[in-house]
């Protein structure tokens, strides 16, 4: 079984916990209770132990995701239509998929300094 735990902070939501199978894929949705400006959205994950690494960086404007450098759409896609809400899939679970996922919404704005930030945590299980 897989599980995904997070934490919700007060305007970004995720789910606190997720269970799949392995070999499945996991959907983490995220939304938020800004406004329409916050429609950028960036995804992470961490290991535990290790430093937060850039998934995906998606925009409702844009239609083509753009992934960090250790990611592809082979593994991840991103869904995000809207600017108050998206969605991440990893697909073909496997045991190193384990690690917190967070969902960080911005504005897109040149001046715009204010971010907010939510996570959750998917687990794989073996056997």
């Amino acid at each position: 079984m897989c599980w995904i735990t997070g934490v919700r902070m007060t305007d970004v939501l995720q789910p606190n916990i997720v269970w799949t199978e392995m070999g499945t894929s996991a959907t983490i949705n995220c939304s938020h209770t800004k406004d329409a400006a916050y429609n950028q959205m960036y995804w992470y994950h961490q290991h535990q132990g290790e430093t937060m690494k850039l998934i995906v960086f998606t925009a409702s404007y844009n239609t083509k995701p753009e992934f960090g450098n250790e990611f592809n759409e082979q593994k991840f896609s991103t869904n995000k239509t809207v600017p108050e809400s998206g969605s991440i899939t990893v697909k073909n679970l496997d045991s190193t998929d384990s690690a917190v996922y967070f969902c960080m919404v911005k504005q897109h704005c040149v001046i715009a300094l204010e971010k907010r930030c939510t996570k959750t945590s998917l687990h794989v299980r073996c056997g």
